[in-house]
């Protein structure tokens, strides 16, 4: 399976009161990623909300996220946990869904050393009937994969990548050149896709291509054939409205976002809470700025 490309991290639209998932505005969301070119999209990651997903919603959009792709572009679908166990049955169920890949999170909270990483991410890929797609982000798990785990975890046979989002470019690079390019690295952070490109990096898990998938695919597919000159056109145009998407916790303002351009309501669940008026302004007066997504 080659990954390199534009893939979206998907939102996860919920209906007014957030009880359920709007599955009409996770079909149009799905046609305007596909339309905009993008090379995947990634459903019950961070971005989706899926800490706030029951078990059986979680299998539920990503078995949706497949019918509705219908092989049109990959689809990748969070299925980590800091329980090992869950996370294999969460893999085996997308796996039978028909999913092209899975992506698994370091186990968060628990703190494991570097052998039990290893060990967990082993055991699942060793279960999983798919491509394995390891997600590196210190921020939310209070652990970090080292490069030397990672060059472990590359001889397993189907862990063939990983979502980077360290944001330690050395550590980037460090995993490229100790695994001799083995896993196919991609920028977990939107503002960071130039330089993890420019190290050898194979693309972006992105949480704007949610509202811009045109742009950003236009964007990535610059870099990944050496234009960087044009690549950083539209990078610099969209750079401001990038950091943006950190104002607040992801994915408050990317939602918040995409209710301004009318793809779905804002509700979000608890813990997560709605952007503060003064920020949403400001974030409104960004999407003005950039304009269409064309």
């Amino acid at each position: 399976m080659k990954l390199e490309g534009l893939y979206t991290a998907l939102i996860t639209p919920f209906t007014a009161d957030g009880s359920k998932i709007d599955y009409e505005a996770f079909a149009k969301l799905i046609e305007r990623q596909i339309a905009g070119g993008v090379s995947g999209v990634v459903p019950c990651g961070t971005t989706g909300e899926s800490p706030t997903l029951s078990h059986e919603e979680h299998a539920e959009l990503i078995a949706q996220t497949v019918k509705l792709v219908n092989g049109r572009v990959q689809v990748i679908a969070g299925t980590g946990s800091n329980s090992t166990t869950e996370a294999i049955e969460l893999t085996e169920q997308a796996c039978k869904a028909g999913v092209d890949a899975v992506m698994l999170v370091n186990p968060y909270y628990n703190k494991p050393s570097q052998e039990g990483l290893y060990r967990h991410f082993k055991a699942v890929a060793e279960r999983s009937s798919k491509p394995v797609v390891l997600y590196n982000i210190r921020g939310r798990t209070a652990v970090n994969v080292e490069p030397e785990t990672f060059v472990r975890l590359a001889e397993i046979p189907n862990i063939v990548s990983v979502k980077e989002a360290s944001g330690d470019l050395n550590q980037m690079a460090r995993i490229i050149g100790l695994t001799k390019g083995r896993l196919a690295l991609l920028s977990g952070d939107d503002n960071l896709t130039p330089a993890v490109i420019g190290v050898g990096g194979k693309g972006v898990i992105s949480v704007a291509s949610n509202l811009y998938p045109k742009k950003l695919s236009r964007m990535v597919g610059k870099y990944l054939s050496g234009d960087f000159t044009g690549g950083n056109v539209i990078f610099y145009e969209m750079l401001e409205f990038m950091n943006a998407l950190f104002w607040e916790t992801n994915p408050v303002p990317v939602k918040t976002g995409a209710a301004m351009l009318g793809h779905c309501t804002p509700a979000m669940r608890l813990p997560l809470v709605e952007m503060p008026a003064d920020k949403a302004a400001k974030f409104k007066a960004l999407l003005d700025q950039i304009g269409a997504d064309a």
